[in-house]
């Protein structure tokens, strides 16, 4: 094996590593508050918590991308992403709370299938979606102004739609994640020092499509 790919094998271990240990944060905070009635009856009075989780998020979304030397400097790298993780999960936890538990377990089961078989595609297909992203992003920003709308049309249909297609670009975005990731010949990659940027990536990718498909099972059982 050459140095090159002993190093992508140790670049991918570390980075899934890293991602795995993100999911079981926000896994744990949606089983918690979900099966925990005290819990969901505290945030259900005190909805500012969940205001400030979603605020901190946002600004540590923001931070990580855009200051490249505290993204790229162990270990504040990983303590900003150890907060984001926190922060998401508390705000993950508390929108699943307003929801039946059945209906979360199912849709976390739907996501991890889901999740598992764009990974496996996107190692595998010869076509390369990184050369794809100004596409996804006009999609992503014609999805936003669709998604004004539901706010003052509540109409299940239209719910639904605007949920599938969001669930269905996440997807896209998954993907193309997954082979900038990669790098492997593809036009654009990242560098193996954005471990931590492409850890945020991934992890903002997934739990994206887990909301989306949530408010899908929500909608079509209204």
């Amino acid at each position: 094996m050459t140095r090159p790919e002993h190093s992508r094998i140790n670049q991918f271990v570390q980075l899934y590593s890293i991602l795995m240990c993100q999911l079981v944060v926000s896994v744990a905070f949606i089983v918690f508050f979900v099966y925990c009635k005290p819990v969901h009856e505290f945030l259900e009075k005190n909805v500012a918590l969940f205001i400030v989780s979603l605020v901190m998020s946002c600004v540590l979304i923001f931070i990580l991308p855009c200051c490249e030397n505290l993204r790229r400097k162990y270990p504040h790298n990983v303590i900003l992403l150890s907060l984001l993780t926190l922060c998401k999960g508390f705000a993950l936890g508390s929108a699943a709370s307003r929801y039946d538990a059945h209906a979360v377990f199912m849709v976390t089961g739907i996501t991890t299938g889901v999740v598992l078989a764009i990974t496996l595609f996107s190692f595998q297909t010869k076509f390369d979606f990184t050369m794809k992203g100004g596409t996804l992003f006009v999609v992503f920003i014609v999805l936003l102004l669709f998604g004004f709308l539901t706010i003052f049309f509540h109409n299940k249909i239209l719910i639904l739609v605007y949920a599938s297609g969001g669930a269905f670009l996440v997807s896209l975005y998954l993907v193309y994640d997954t082979q900038i990731m990669m790098g492997d010949g593809k036009q654009y990659s990242l560098s193996p020092e954005e471990y931590i940027f492409a850890a945020l990536n991934l992890y903002l990718d997934i739990i994206n499509l887990f909301l989306f498909i949530l408010r899908i099972i929500a909608a079509a059982r209204d």
